[in-house]
């Protein structure tokens, strides 16, 4: 762990680290800002807030789907620092339209006809600005790090990666929208500045024409990585984690506000212990497997994840706030409740050991294949996932229109674990 530490003295890893995690936080702190906001001071039917939370997560899932392949190109094919520079330029123009709905919201202005259409517009360029910036964070590393530095360099990306979304999600919850308009164009600059400090990364391979007609390139691109055992088996797996993953970032919100009767920085806390919990577990693995890519501990990681589920399941079947209708428990209300340790003992279960679950799925991506292909590894893997989670946002919709409530959706969540065991242990039995 301390090898990998060291990692963040150096150039050819610390820029990258501090701008991917400044990309992560901004974008929690702009999501979440928004989607609390309009929860809890816009909307006070369940179904609406459940909507809206899952067309959120669709705006900024659906770019991943329809130009991942065109991202993996460019990152492959051209100098993947240079690509970053301008993806965090433009992230400046993109915040300063999220910011001016965030702003149009607080004053109360044509807040469903013009403020909710511009901050939803600007969650889908966000959504953009990370598909093109998404390969490139995993597949600049095989060019910057040694061969055993990789999965301690993968583990410290996604480490950060939740840490600045525990962070983001936490400061969503705890100031004002218009404190966060101002928050998210100061961190978008900022992200500028540290993307320029990223070392060159040239491509390695021959240059090669560009395919401009996503569906093809994408059909393309996933039909030929896919084939390969090892990677289809790993981002099936992967994109079953992100499934899991997006129903729950979905219930969340309307469950704290609608179940638990707890105000917004609750929510704000569950969605900051699950990130916080990846963080620790993509720690933990690397740990636990000594720096070597491995699938070993992923099948029992998942059960375990799904086991969690089902325990926060039935202690939000048992939750009862003693909150009159229409009031919501404060943080210290909820810390003083009975069932609140156990409640977030569980949900921490679940991110801890689904962080313990991907991390050395996101490794075997880059690694399995030439250097001159992880950037379209990562494409084809972001496609997929994509697919996996606006299928996850559908369904979780599908059930709420079908009057399924959301504590008994999460048994949905639990489910799936079973499958992606059976991958992750089919992937174990592959290459270990």
């Amino acid at each position: 762990m301390k090898a990998s530490l060291r990692l963040l003295t150096k150039r050819r890893f610390a820029p990258l680290f501090v701008t991917q995690l400044l990309g992560a936080f901004n974008d929690n702190l702009f999501k979440n800002a928004m989607v609390l906001f309009v929860v809890f001071s816009v909307y006070s039917d369940p179904k609406a807030e459940t909507w809206f939370s899952a067309l959120a997560t669709a705006a900024a899932t659906v770019p991943f789907f329809l130009l991942s392949a065109l991202s993996g190109q460019l990152a492959d094919q051209r100098d993947k620092a240079g690509i970053i520079r301008l993806v965090k330029l433009a992230e400046i123009p993109i915040m300063i339209a999220g910011a001016a709905g965030l702003l149009m919201a607080w004053q109360g202005y044509a807040v469903e006809i013009v403020a909710i259409p511009l901050m939803m517009l600007a969650m889908l360029a966000m959504g953009i600005h990370s598909t093109f910036f998404g390969p490139i964070k995993y597949a600049i590393l095989p060019q910057h790090l040694e061969d055993d530095e990789i999965l301690g360099g993968t583990g410290l990306v996604e480490a950060g990666t939740y840490i600045a979304i525990l962070a983001g999600t936490i400061l969503a919850g705890l100031i004002s929208v218009q404190v966060a308009a101002v928050a998210v164009l100061a961190i978008a600059c900022l992200g500028y500045i540290t993307g320029r400090m990223v070392p060159p990364a040239p491509p390695i391979g021959p240059p090669a024409k560009l395919d401009f007609h996503i569906i093809r390139a994408s059909v393309n691109l996933v039909s030929a990585t896919m084939h390969i055992p090892r990677l289809f088996l790993a981002i099936v797996s992967i994109s079953f984690f992100w499934t899991i993953g997006t129903v729950l970032f979905i219930q969340f919100p309307p469950l704290v506000k609608n179940v638990l009767s707890a105000d917004k920085a609750i929510a704000s806390l569950f969605l900051a212990i699950f990130s916080v919990g990846v963080a620790i577990g993509s720690i933990v693995i690397n740990r636990l497997l000594q720096g070597k890519v491995s699938a070993k501990f992923a099948p029992s990681s998942v059960l375990a994840m799904g086991g969690f589920v089902v325990a926060f399941h039935f202690i939000c079947r048992m939750w009862d706030s003693g909150m009159p209708p229409g009031q919501f428990m404060s943080m210290a209300d909820f810390i003083a409740h009975d069932h609140a340790f156990i409640l977030v003992l569980s949900l921490l279960g679940i991110a801890v050991s689904g962080g313990m679950f991907v991390v050395p799925l996101y490794a075997f991506l880059t690694t399995t294949v030439d250097k001159s292909q992880a950037a379209r590894t990562v494409a084809a893997n972001n496609i997929v996932n994509a697919g996996a989670m606006v299928i996850g946002a559908l369904i979780t919709l599908g059930m709420s229109a079908a009057g399924v409530n959301v504590v008994n959706q999460l048994l949905f969540t639990a489910s799936m674990s079973l499958l992606s065991a059976w991958l992750a242990q089919k992937l174990h039995l592959a290459c270990d």
